[in-house]
């Protein structure tokens, strides 16, 4: 058996990052929250990349949340419980604050750990048979109060109360109304759908999707840390890129524009 670890592939602009320990359903590891972060950072800096994408190896999950086994040996005492949480809070705002768009694709289980993670992301898409739980409540963790700020941010403070209190499970289509899921697609064509919802958007003009992103970022930040100058900048560069120039003239010949990046 291969050791857990997270997979870095590109793939048609696509930076596809895979958790892998299907035999514990892709549970995070210590040592995968403490890779997260630099996997990221290379998806950042190759310019070949439109889009990161999360995703769990096989096809029972994306993930079961942080690796329990671990806890006794990572997870018992207060250094190991700071240090810890310090991985994980690094991974998270390593892939909150991605300068490039990311994108959850989910299908099975995504519970606790793992679905805080698909929650950092921009989008979250997922299959029919996906399922979502936060246990921590029937475990005895406790949520810091960036990881909650981030679930009202995204789904409101009732449904996150719903979710953490009871530590109910949740399907597809629930998630779906909730907006834990953006999109929502068969499971036989889920497949298909995902591969293109992520081509869709890796296609598009790489400088307006840093300048979004930007703003998003920016947006996720209290007001008066916001640097609105940056984002700015990002659409002024916009103005002046040669791939301005190609959508203009690929609207004007009805064809497909071919971005660059400049």
């Amino acid at each position: 058996m291969s050791e857990p670890c997270i997979r870095y592939s590109v793939c048609d602009q696509v930076a596809t990052l895979t958790f892998d320990q299907p035999a514990r359903l892709n549970a995070i590891t210590f040592e995968m929250w403490s890779a997260l972060p630099e996997l990221v950072r290379r998806a950042e800096h190759d310019r070949s990349v439109n889009v990161i994408a999360l995703r769990g190896a096989g096809e029972r999950a994306f993930g079961a949340g942080a690796d329990i086994s671990q806890f006794e040996a990572k997870r018992s005492d207060p250094k190991s419980v700071a240090a810890y949480n310090a991985a994980v809070a690094r991974a998270h705002q390593a892939l909150s604050e991605a300068a490039k768009p990311t994108v959850a694709v989910i299908q099975g289980i995504c519970f606790g750990g793992s679905l805080g993670l698909a929650m950092c992301c921009d989008l979250r898409i997922g299959a029919s048979d996906a399922r979502f739980r936060i246990p921590a409540a029937r475990l005895g963790l406790g949520y810091r109060y960036s990881e909650i700020a981030r679930l009202v941010q995204r789904i409101g403070p009732g449904a996150t109360a719903d979710l953490l209190v009871t530590a109910r499970e949740l399907d597809a289509a629930e998630a779906l109304r909730l907006g834990i899921l953006n999109s929502l697609y068969d499971r036989s064509r889920f497949d298909t759908e995902s591969d293109q919802y992520l081509r869709r958007i890796a296609e598009n003009a790489p400088l307006t999707l840093r300048s979004v992103k930007r703003a998003l970022v920016e947006l996720a930040r209290p007001e008066s840390e916001r640097d609105i100058s940056a984002v700015d900048e990002l659409v002024a560069s916009c103005y002046t890129s040669a791939d301005y120039h190609e959508g203009r003239a690929a609207f004007r010949e009805k064809r497909k524009p071919m971005f660059i990046g400049q």
